[in-house]
């Protein structure tokens, strides 16, 4: 069974908090990819700050070094909406019978209840929650009710089914956020080390996020 991982996000900038929890999945999960979707409309935050033609580019030159990271570009286009449910519908019909994993911050996860359609996401895909290691989730709440059942012990009972599991995956978590990289540029200092080299000579150049 195909097994691909689906991680989506604005990536206003991307940065080392997205990269190095997303390799850890991908490794642990043994994925054969994992597919990064920078949004274009998001419909549950504001506008981008970075236009999409940059925030693409940045995207790009970051995983331009791990030929397992690829860049989807099917959203970022849109002048709609884009609702992850939607997306995951398309990508099930684009590889029937692989194994997708939507792989989420802990903040998100626990927001699903306010995301569209949001228990029709475990028909389409499994749902991979990063998060701090000793971390325990708490079964209360709606979600809680939705989520509980679909528990896994390990990332094994991922590679069984196409979708429907929940796996609570201890990673890395870097205290880097694309608002603590923009403010870091605004104030004029240098976002070295907190995003890649390659991302941070777009920025250079481009003056994004720049205080004007």
């Amino acid at each position: 069974m195909r097994r691909i991982g689906i991680f989506g996000g604005t990536f206003d900038p991307v940065h080392l908090g997205h990269l190095r929890p997303a390799l850890e999945i991908l490794d642990a999960l043994s994925l054969d990819q994992v597919r990064f979707i920078p949004t274009g409309m998001p419909p549950h935050r504001n506008m981008p700050v970075a236009s999409a033609v940059l925030r693409l580019a940045m995207l790009k030159a970051a995983l331009a070094d791990e030929s397992r990271f690829h860049v989807d570009e099917r959203e970022i286009t849109r002048t709609q909406p884009c609702y992850t449910v939607d997306t995951l519908a398309e990508l099930r019909r684009e590889y029937p019978g692989a194994a997708l994993s939507l792989i989420v911050g802990m903040d998100a996860f626990l927001g699903f209840p306010a995301w569209h359609q949001w228990q029709r996401l475990f028909e389409l895909a499994h749902v991979v929650v990063a998060h701090r290691p000793g971390w325990t989730f708490r079964n209360e709440g709606v979600l809680g009710e939705v989520v509980t059942p679909r528990l896994s012990a390990s990332a094994t009972e991922l590679t069984r089914v196409e979708s429907g599991c929940v796996l609570l995956q201890p990673v890395t978590q870097l205290e880097i956020s694309a608002t603590l990289v923009r403010d870091c540029i605004a104030a004029g200092r240098d976002p070295r080390y907190l995003v890649p080299a390659a991302v941070r000579d777009i920025l250079i150049e481009s003056k994004c996020y720049a205080k004007r």
